[in-house]
């Protein structure tokens, strides 16, 4: 039995603009190959054989792209949005899901292991599994800490705080998709809090790897510089 991806390949782009005015964001390039190639060619090394790509946005210039899939030996095809849907709401539309797959977003730069995420999935016996990464955010101001009296009792210059953040990647049970409504605008923070309230708890997988959104300009830009030097491109 193969494994199946779905990859979220249907946004605008809007924060990396101007790169996105005439080109999808999957197909923004890091070097020479567009993120999407890259991520296809990592699952398809990792042992996926299926992978749907769910379009929207110039939806056509994807598919005239990724074809079937033949050129990197994986099969590849198409759920197509006929209105945004955000990160879970497309799931509704793809019939054949199996019972675990690997959802992810399709601008993500990243050295993460997906077999063995998978596999730590299938053999924790999770509902959902989140791939997590700790990330620092440095505040860009000087922060003030004041009393009930507006007195100021603590001064902190420019302070890192640190945050465990979702990376774009998950495992999910096809049970998930239940939950979600059809046709209907329904992200990851919408599902998280069904489960959340359904004491479904997601499993948390901690990543202290290399991981960028190139949906953020910074992290795109980062990944522009630093990519001669990644190994696992």
């Amino acid at each position: 039995m193969g494994k199946r991806a779905i990859i979220l390949a249907g946004g605008k782009g809007t924060r990396l603009k101007p790169y996105t005015i005439s080109l999808p964001k999957p197909l923004v390039p890091i070097g020479d190959v567009p993120i999407l190639e890259i991520i296809i060619r990592q699952l398809k090394k990792a042992g996926f054989n299926h992978v749907t790509l769910t379009v929207n946005h110039m939806a056509d210039i994807i598919q005239a792209y990724f074809g079937d899939g033949s050129k990197w030996g994986i099969k590849i095809d198409y759920s197509l949005e006929l209105k945004p849907l955000s990160t879970m709401g497309p799931l509704t539309l793809i019939p054949d899901l199996p019972e675990d797959f690997l959802v992810m977003n399709g601008d993500i730069l990243t050295d993460l292991n997906f077999e063995e995420f998978y596999h730590s999935h299938i053999s924790n016996k999770s509902n959902f599994t989140i791939a997590s990464f700790l990330r620092k955010d440095k505040v860009e101001y000087g922060v003030l800490i004041r009393n009930e009296n507006s007195e100021l009792i603590q001064f902190q210059e420019k302070p890192e705080n640190d945050y465990l953040v979702s990376m774009g990647v998950y495992m999910m049970s096809k049970k998930n998709v239940d939950l979600i409504p059809i046709d209907t605008f329904f992200g990851f923070d919408h599902l998280m809090n069904v489960l959340i309230e359904k004491k479904q708890y997601p499993k948390i997988h901690e990543f202290n790897g290399y991981w960028l959104d190139i949906g953020r300009p910074a992290d795109y830009e980062k990944a522009i510089e630093e990519h001669s030097k990644m190994a696992f491109l």
